[in-house]
């Protein structure tokens, strides 16, 4: 198994025969893992896992932001043998329109007041705790108040964003004054380094008041007061109605089969589980590659990751030109997975030549078929329940406006709509008419949480990622090589094994580094001999991994993010 350069795998994988959590931080899976000690099941100690990397991972997810989470329940008492789906995605202020932001000055939609989306976070898991869970507000939260109050050690990763971001600060002072908490707390006056002290006691007390009030506290109490108002000195223009009227939703998730595998994941405005769907659809039609890079040539690498790379521009490009908030267009989901449709997109693969980008952008009518800074965390129970859940505030630290009274940031979601006509959001990609903001409205996302069911409907795997688009090339390379991998091969070597990414638009394949067998001018050569144009990736997303074994769960969280699995 090749590694990703300067990160190692194990040798002997540490089985949890009661249940486990893969967050991004080991805090966070430690409450996590302590939720289920109490005998809690999959969905307490998600929430629990949720609310305390709102904690420690400020930056990337939290309550100010949403998310999505895919349950699947096992011959449980109460719900039988059941799939579940939560959206709880933010949604449009109703006073941001569709030319909302044509008019406002550039970066309006990733920095400032009005690029906040309405917070779903508080909503959903809360929605969740009281339908699915077993254990009540007070006891599921103590963990991610007793991290805000007590405080955390502030870790590599964090100091890489913050260091990113202090770099900004820096280039553009008057940012300091006008995101003060974030410049005077989170990134400590430009001096935050790895060892420090990180305490929240605001956010404790956040937390505190959700616990005991449940989501009013949030979305008609004090803190929405506080959140209106951050907002508002940032010119921005939700409204606390806005608030008020938020509302996850629960669902079933998006159903697909590989060979002989049945994926559960999340519908639109998710984007992850139909672009997997319809890569792994492709891959069965063209050949399915092996991600093993080990012992093979520069060239056959390349013929595999010309595949992949291949698969995905088509994902991508429907990706841009048909999704969107099916609650506001018609979708064709069912289309797009259809077996004519995955025939005509695998007819066009050439084994020796990448296409135009354009020959990508299939034009045609899909008929919609009728049919039934971001954050993961995966959990498995005793009794084999399963969660898979995706957080964000989008971009690190999200809009940069931060709720002084509470102690958190809230996102910049409204990024992630067209907001200028032609222009690539900020994570270069491009969007079409179908997502353009509207009140209410929720925008097309990335995040793919995923559970993979074997033939006799035992989970398999629990999978998902951070990283923006990444998310959905990051989920899906390592649940394929979790499907191909033998015992001896742990969920730590999986996520460690270097990671490719293509998106459509820009066009260009990003290599992780990596320690090949063989000379990486040589793979990169055998590429643009196919057409490609290759670039270098630092981390092609960052995924948290619970696979089963025959005597037990396997779990890692990725190395590039620096978390660690905990178990009751």
């Amino acid at each position: 198994m090749i590694a990703i350069a300067g990160i190692g795998c194990s040798v002997t994988p540490a089985l949890y025969q009661r249940g486990v959590v893969a967050a991004d931080h080991e805090i966070a899976s430690r409450a996590g893992a302590s939720i289920l000690a109490m005998g809690g099941n999959a969905v307490d100690a998600a929430v629990a896992t949720s609310f305390t990397l709102s904690v420690v991972r400020p930056y990337s997810c939290g309550i100010g932001g949403g998310g999505f989470m895919i349950i699947h329940f096992v011959d449980d008492p109460r719900f039988g043998t059941r799939s579940i789906a939560v959206n709880y995605r933010e949604t449009t202020p109703a006073a941001i329109g569709p030319d909302f932001y044509e008019q406002l000055p550039d970066g309006a939609s990733t920095r400032g007041g009005n690029a906040v989306a309405i917070p779903g976070a508080v909503a959903g898991l809360l929605a969740v705790l009281d339908e699915f869970g077993t254990l009540d507000r007070a006891t599921v939260l103590g963990p991610a108040i007793a991290a805000a109050a007590q405080g955390f050690v502030v870790d590599e990763h964090y100091e890489q964003e913050a260091q990113n971001l202090i770099k900004k600060f820096n280039a553009e002072p008057a940012l300091k004054k006008r995101f003060k908490f974030v410049w005077d707390r989170f990134l400590a006056q430009g001096t935050i380094a790895r060892g420090d002290v990180m305490r929240l006691p605001e956010q404790a007390r956040a937390l505190r008041l959700i616990a005991e009030h449940g989501p009013s506290a949030f979305y008609d109490g004090p803190i929405a007061q506080a959140i209106i108002a951050a907002i508002a000195k940032d010119a921005g223009v939700m409204a606390r109605e806005d608030l008020r009227s938020y509302a996850p939703g629960i669902g079933e998730p998006l159903v697909f089969g590989f060979e002989d595998n049945t994926f559960l994941t999340m519908g639109p405005p998710s984007s992850g589980g139909l672009a997997m769907g319809q890569v792994l659809g492709i891959l069965e039609r063209i050949g399915t590659p092996s991600l093993e890079p080990s012992s093979t040539s520069a060239h056959e690498l390349a013929t595999r990751l010309h595949k992949l790379a291949e698969a995905y521009k088509h994902a991508f490009a429907d990706r841009a030109r048909w999704l969107g908030d099916p609650e506001f267009v018609a979708l064709p989901v069912q289309g797009l997975l259809s077996h004519a449709y995955l025939d005509k997109r695998a007819a066009m693969f050439d084994p020796s030549r990448t296409l135009e980008s354009g020959a990508y952008a299939l034009d045609e009518p899909v008929s919609p078929i009728e049919d039934a800074g971001t954050s993961h965390l995966s959990v498995v129970d005793a009794q084999g329940n399963a969660v898979a859940c995706t957080e964000t505030i989008n971009l690190a630290f999200g809009s940069l406006v931060a709720v002084p009274e509470f102690g958190f940031v809230l996102n910049n979601e409204m990024d992630d709509f067209l907001t200028r006509q032609g222009v690539p959001n900020a994570f270069g990609l491009v969007q079409s008419d179908r997502n353009l903001p509207a009140p209410g409205k929720r925008p097309l996302s990335s995040m793919s949480p995923t559970i993979v069911l074997d033939q006799d409907g035992r989970v398999r795997i629990v999978a998902g990622a951070s990283g923006g688009p990444r998310i959905i090339t990051g989920t899906l390379e390592v649940v394929l090589r979790a499907l191909q991998a033998d015992e001896g091969v742990s969920a730590l070597d999986i996520v460690s094994a270097p990671r490719f990414h293509h998106q459509w638009l820009p066009d260009r394949l990003d290599l992780e580094p990596a320690d090949w067998d063989f000379d990486r001018d040589d793979l990169v050569g055998e590429l643009e001999s196919l057409g490609h144009k290759v670039g270098s990736r630092q981390s092609v997303g960052n995924v948290q991994l619970i696979l089963r074994r025959n005597q037990g769960y396997d779990a890692a969280s990725d190395p590039r993010k620096g978390g660690k699995p905990a178990g009751p």
